[in-house]
């Protein structure tokens, strides 16, 4: 890979993250850009890339198992009264050009491509901030336009029949511990009580390392979380829980997720402050 097909992210001078934009990687992956390593300020990697028990998580970035049919999830695909199945469907998501770039972030457009023709194309907008010297933030905003002359939908296991299945959209694959690490927002604790629920910032802190995210506008803040801590670490937000998502043709739909990376296990009132420093009103 040249340099420019991996630009280096830094705050305050120093390198957080590394955006691989064409990854050289089978279709069944469902190749597509993504974010790794993403580190905190002192060096400490929350990121994995084509983990054992999911080769297909690819760091931070944006996965949707199902644009009408077809997988740019990576793996198999859950087929209602089937169960995940192993399909020839995936798509892959192209980078196209920066419109903008610089040490701290990016603008890229990219198409997402699937059976040889050219489903969304993708405005995506990245940018680091530092709030303290422990902490840092990182500002996701990716904008999916149907380019077809056909209403087109984005759905998720949930919607195809498979119960607290609803991923899709922004993802971050964390970095797997000895231990799980620990899950809460606002006012609960635990994977099983904050998976699927809609809340405006969600923490999830390793040994020594803390990932707060935040919806950062009312349409992403009513997206549900999708967590994982026992299983795996990651955490989404879900572009369709409770039905698909419709996107008719020529319209775009919006998302901005806004990513604490902090050193150090915080807490609730820690979490949410730097919470407020780094979302804009």
């Amino acid at each position: 890979m040249t340099p420019h097909d991996t630009p280096v992210l830094r705050v305050a001078g120093r390198p957080v993250g590394r955006y691989v934009t064409r990854p050289e990687l089978p279709p069944r992956l469902s190749p597509r850009p993504y974010l790794h390593p993403v580190t905190t300020l002192a060096g400490t990697a929350v990121t994995e890339l084509s983990p054992a028990d999911h080769i297909h998580h690819l760091g931070v970035g944006v996965a949707v198992p199902d644009v009408e049919g077809h997988n740019f999830w990576g793996g198999r695909t859950y087929v209602r009264d089937q169960g995940p199945t192993e399909l020839d469907n995936h798509g892959a998501q192209r980078h196209t050009a920066f419109q903008l770039r610089d040490p701290d972030g990016f603008v890229e457009e990219l198409r997402w491509v699937a059976a040889g023709a050219e489903l969304l194309r993708e405005r995506r907008t990245v940018a680091t901030t530092e709030l303290t010297d422990a902490a840092w933030a990182l500002d996701f905003t990716f904008s999916l336009t149907n380019v077809t002359s056909d209403p087109l939908s984005i759905g998720s296991p949930a919607t195809n029949g498979r119960p607290g299945a609803a991923y899709g959209g922004f993802f971050w694959r964390a970095r797997k511990e000895a231990s799980a690490p620990d899950v809460f927002t606002v006012d609960r604790e635990g994977e099983q009580e904050v998976h699927g629920i809609r809340a405006p910032w969600l923490a999830l802190v390793g040994s020594t390392w803390t990932l707060v995210f935040a919806g950062a506008t009312e349409q992403t803040r009513r997206d549900p979380w999708f967590v994982r801590a026992g299983e795996y670490p990651g955490v989404g937000s879900s572009l369709a829980a409770e039905e698909r998502l419709p996107i008719p043709p020529g319209e775009t739909a919006v998302r901005r997720i806004v990513t604490v990376v902090a050193d150090g296990r915080l807490g609730r009132l820690e979490a949410a402050a730097l919470v407020r420093k780094a979302v804009s009103p």
